[in-house]
C-alpha cells in the first residue's frame, strides 16, 4: 500500500488547501495522472499521482488544509496485495518530501517544564514572521517546534472571514520574503556576469521566423533557456539540489522559469527535459506553462522538479540580474535586456545586441572558475544558434 502525501511544491511552501478529489475510491490511476487539484498561497495546482494502482481509500475531504508531507489517500500498488488499513490523519507523522537546504538542529531536551523546544533557525523565523511559538504545538521530535510549524502558523488564517485578494497577495509576498531570507542566511551565494554578443542569434532568429507561421515563431528568450540547458550538460555541478548536508546532482535538466503572476507575487515552473527539446517545442511548452501559471492551473510536478531556475527582466528595460537562489536549487540564471553596444570584431568598433548574463551560485556546491566555464559555455551556444 502507498502512501499518497500532500508534496513539497517549492520550500516556501507548508500546507495546502484540497480543492477537488479527481479520482474516486476504487478507480485506476497512472503514475503522472491528475488525481487532485490543491489550493496553495500562489495558486491552484494539479497534483499527480506517484504511483500506479488502485485507490483504496481517501483519507482528506475537500476544504481541509493539509501541511505538507500528510497523507492524503491510500494506493494499491500494481502488482502488490491490497491491504485493510485504517489510517487518522493526525495520526501520521508529517515527512518532509524536500530536504531542507540546510538540516536544523534541535534544542536538546528541557529538564525543567515549559521550556520551549524550538531551534535557534526556527526562533529567527518565528522573530521574522512575527510568530508567538510559545502558542504553538511543535510537531518535531519531542513535540519540537519546526520550521514548518513557524511557516503554518504564519500562514493560518484568523478569523472565518474570506481572504481577500489583497490580504492573499501580501500573504505571499511574506512567505516569499522568509524563503528568500533563508536562502540568503544558509546559501554562501557568488555572483559573476557576462555580456553575450548576440548579433548572431539575434540575425538568426529573424530568418528562422520568417519561415516559420505567425503562431510557431520563436522568441529569443527560448533560444536563452536552451542555451542554459545545454551548458549544464558541460558544468553538471550547478544542475543540482541541496539534500540534507550535500548536493545531489540531477540526471535531468528542468529549467524552472520564472513567471510574474497578474495578482503580484512569482512563480517558477518547470519545463522538463529543455536540454532534449527542440526550440519549436520548447517555445510551446514555454507558452503553455506561462499561460497556465497565470491561470492557476500548474501541476504539481511543475513546481517540485525544476534543478535549476531561469528569470529575465529584460522586457522591464533592466540590464544586468542578480538574483537569490531558490533552495534546494544550488544555482539560478539571469538575463536582461539586449541593448545596443560598442563591441569590438576584427580590430573594428562595431554596435552589437548586447545581454548580460549573470550567475547566482551556491559556494558549497562550486567556485569562481566553475561558475565561469558556465558562462562561457552559454555565450559559445549562443554563437551557434542553429545548432541550438
Amino acid at each position: 500500500m502507498a502512501d499518497f502525501v500532500m508534496p513539497t511544491l517549492g520550500s516556501d511552501m507548508t500546507e495546502g488547501t484540497l480543492v477537488e478529489w479527481k479520482k474516486k475510491v476504487g478507480d485506476r490511476v497512472t503514475k503522472g495522472e491528475i488525481i487532485a487539484e490543491v489550493d496553495t498561497e500562489k495558486s491552484a495546482i494539479e497534483v499527480e499521482s506517484f504511483f500506479t494502482g488502485i485507490i483504496q481509500q481517501l483519507i482528506t475531504k475537500p476544504g481541509d488544509t493539509i501541511p505538507v508531507g500528510t497523507v492524503m489517500a491510500l494506493i494499491s500498488e500494481e502488482g502488490k496485495p491490497a491491504e485493510e488499513v485504517e489510517v487518522k490523519v493526525e495520526a501520521r507523522p508529517v515527512k518532509e518530501s524536500t530536504p531542507s537546504p540546510v538540516s536544523e538542529p534541535i534544542v536538546s531536551s528541557p529538564t525543567e517544564p515549559g521550556r520551549l523546544r524550538i531551534s535557534p533557525a526556527a526562533k529567527q523565523l518565528a522573530a521574522e514572521l512575527r510568530v508567538d511559538p510559545s502558542t504553538l504545538r511543535g510537531t518535531g521530535p519531542g513535540g519540537a517546534i519546526t520550521l514548518s510549524d513557524i511557516h503554518t502558523a504564519a500562514a493560518a488564517p484568523t478569523n472565518e472571514q474570506p481572504i481577500s485578494s489583497a490580504d492573499r497577495q501580501a500573504k505571499m509576498r511574506e512567505i516569499i520574503a522568509a524563503a528568500m531570507a533563508r536562502s540568503k542566511r544558509e546559501i554562501p551565494h557568488y555572483y559573476l556576469s557576462t555580456a553575450i554578443d548576440m548579433g548572431r542569434a539575434m540575425t538568426w532568429l529573424k530568418e528562422e521566423n520568417l519561415k516559420r507561421s505567425v503562431t510557431d515563431r520563436l522568441l529569443y528568450g527560448v533560444l536563452l533557456i536552451k542555451a542554459v540547458a545545454l551548458a549544464l550538460r558541460q558544468v553538471p555541478e550547478l544542475n543540482a539540489l541541496w539534500k540534507g548536508s550535500a548536493a545531489v546532482q540531477s540526471p535531468d535538466i528542468h529549467i524552472g522559469v520564472a513567471v510574474s503572476l497578474r495578482q503580484g507575487g512569482l512563480v517558477a515552473p518547470a519545463l522538463h527535459h529543455a536540454d532534449k527539446q527542440s526550440l519549436g517545442e520548447l517555445m510551446t511548452r514555454f507558452q503553455d506553462v506561462v499561460k497556465r501559471a497565470r491561470a492557476g492551473t500548474l501541476r504539481s510536478s511543475e513546481f517540485s522538479d525544476p534543478t535549476i531556475t531561469v528569470t529575465s527582466l529584460g522586457d522591464q528595460g533592466v540590464e544586468t540580474v542578480f538574483g537569490v537562489i531558490y533552495p534546494p536549487q544550488v544555482a539560478l540564471v539571469g538575463f536582461g535586456k539586449v541593448v545596443e553596444r560598442p563591441w569590438i570584431v576584427d580590430s573594428h568598433v562595431v554596435s552589437r545586441p548586447v545581454v548580460t548574463a549573470s550567475l547566482s551560485a551556491d559556494h558549497r556546491v562550486t567556485d569562481g572558475h566553475r561558475g565561469a566555464v558556465f558562462l562561457s559555455a552559454i555565450d559559445r551556444l549562443l554563437q551557434e544558434p542553429a545548432q541550438l
